[in-house]
């Protein structure tokens, strides 16, 4: 039997978004870890505030909506905030009511100054790093590092001469074509317009320079977890000097450690300063343009070996940042604001990881 078409609207109703997100659906393993983090951060979100005034938009509902954005790969942060108002998973999410409506776009943007005043990215890092390691996901003592290269927010075409306005447009429109050709572009004469802190930067020979970013990233070997991030510009030993305090920060838990990178770690520098902070580098030996500054000392152990292996758990975290986390290109401008986004889609990968290994439960 066919059924009718009703266009009735239902006046009252008791249902709730928890009722209509499904039991197993992966969300509902992440949303207790989030909860209990930023539990333990209340304190420091009563100090961004002032005691009186008009209410404000929750930073708990900034920070989660910034989760989602990574875990669902929203292009924008106005797309959020338009799929927020018919979105009962992402209500359901931010403890919202179905009636609630969304909060505008602009709250992000007006927010981020406080949220890096008071570093809560970094904070809110941290206190989910910390359920998984009171988990016993972490590992103490062995670790990789990497970084890769993040394109900026900014056109080729931005990058000017610091004392002028470089070579003449042609064609119509509010894009026209500019023609670089013969003229040599270097970072003490040059600056993007649009993001001076961003450097043009080639990965390697035959591949064009772009305006770019690198981030960094320390993961564990047990369960290649994320333990810190770094966004940095983009400079030929950004990488060796960003692993470098990466590692200090956590060699101040006073264990020995061992840390795995690729061969671009593979110099005299670098070697000497992680043994000199108690860090045995398993650095893949790098035998093609210079004599290796690993020897015999660390390759003759079985460690050695196993530690490259795990090493690539690492392309996985950037395989995920840069396809489902969004960031093939970055969003913001300066180092600060992407240090920020940084952290938090981090969070947001690390937050995959724990619900499938059960932290949830825990």
């Amino acid at each position: 039997m066919r059924g009718d078409v009703s266009q009735q609207a239902v006046i009252l109703s008791a249902i709730t978004p928890d009722q209509l997100v499904p039991q197993d659906h992966p969300i509902r393993r992440i949303k207790p870890i989030v909860d209990r983090a930023l539990r333990e951060l209340s304190p420091v979100f009563r100090e961004m505030y002032a005691r009186v005034g008009r209410p404000s938009i929750p930073p708990e509902h900034l920070l989660k909506g910034s989760l989602l954005i990574a875990l669902f790969s929203v292009r924008s942060e106005r797309q959020f905030c338009e799929r927020l108002q018919y979105d009962l998973l992402f209500k359901w999410f931010l403890d919202l009511n179905i009636t609630d409506v969304a909060f505008d776009a602009s709250t992000f943007s007006k927010n981020r100054e406080r949220l890096l005043a008071h570093d809560v990215a970094r904070q809110f890092f941290v206190a989910v790093r910390a359920q998984a390691d009171r988990a016993g996901l972490l590992s103490d003592e062995h670790f990789s590092v990497d970084g890769t290269l993040l394109e900026a927010w900014a056109s080729q075409k931005s990058y000017r001469p610091r004392d002028g306005d470089g070579p003449p447009a042609s064609g119509a429109g509010r894009n026209p074509e500019v023609d670089f050709r013969g003229e040599r572009r270097r970072r003490d004469t040059h600056v993007s317009r649009t993001d001076p802190q961003a450097l043009l930067y080639r990965k390697g020979r035959g591949q064009a320079a772009k305006l770019s970013f690198l981030g960094h990233v320390l993961i564990e070997n047990r369960h290649g977890l994320v333990v810190d991030v770094e966004l940095t510009q983009a400079t030929g030993t950004a990488e060796r000097d960003a692993a470098q305090r990466m590692l200090r920060r956590r060699a101040a838990r006073g264990r020995r450690a061992t840390v795995a990178a690729d061969r671009g770690y593979d110099t005299r520098d670098f070697v000497a300063a992680c043994r000199a902070d108690g860090v045995t580098p398993h650095v893949a030996r790098n035998t093609v343009h210079r004599r290796s500054a690993i020897d015999g000392r660390t390759t003759r152990h079985p460690g050695y070996e196993r530690s490259l292996r795990r090493r690539k758990l690492v392309e996985e975290v950037f395989g995920w940042i840069k396809t489902v986390g969004g960031g093939r290109k970055l969003r913001f401008i300066g180092v600060m604001r992407n240090q920020l986004w940084a952290e938090l889609t981090a969070c947001a990968y690390n937050l995959v990881r724990m619900a499938k290994l059960g932290v949830a439960a825990t």
